[in-house]
């Protein structure tokens, strides 16, 4: 079984394009669909992302705590655990902890990748 050693994700992750997101401490790693996008996230203990909404998105947490408000409900989750936020939804999150999820979008242009790699 592999322990986390606190590196983001393997080699075969961090090769992914990264997402182009305007919060600081909160990288991503794209993986493309013709209609949805996964985004393997890394988050520092940022404080809290204010209310938004999208898409419908699933995501399920590798390593850390966060607290998610999905609608009017509020929820610690962990190692483990997964969540699913339906379209349209108001949603926030709060990090007090680094965080490592992966999230599934249900639209192909969520996110985009940052401009510049030299594979693209």
């Amino acid at each position: 079984m592999h322990q986390w050693d606190g590196t983001p994700y393997p080699e075969m992750i961090r090769n992914l394009p990264e997402i182009d997101i305007p919060l600081e401490g909160i990288r991503g790693w794209l993986f493309q669909s013709r209609e949805k996008q996964i985004v393997f996230f890394d988050i520092q203990p940022v404080g809290t992302v204010p209310p938004h909404s999208h898409c419908s998105q699933w995501g399920v947490v590798f390593e850390g705590e966060m607290s998610l408000t999905i609608g009017e409900k509020t929820k610690t989750y962990r190692k483990g655990d997964w969540y699913f936020i339906p379209e349209g939804v108001e949603h926030s999150a709060t990090f007090p902890t680094r965080v490592q999820v992966m999230d599934v979008f249900d639209a192909p242009d969520r996110y985009s990748a940052k401009k510049g790699r030299t594979d693209e």
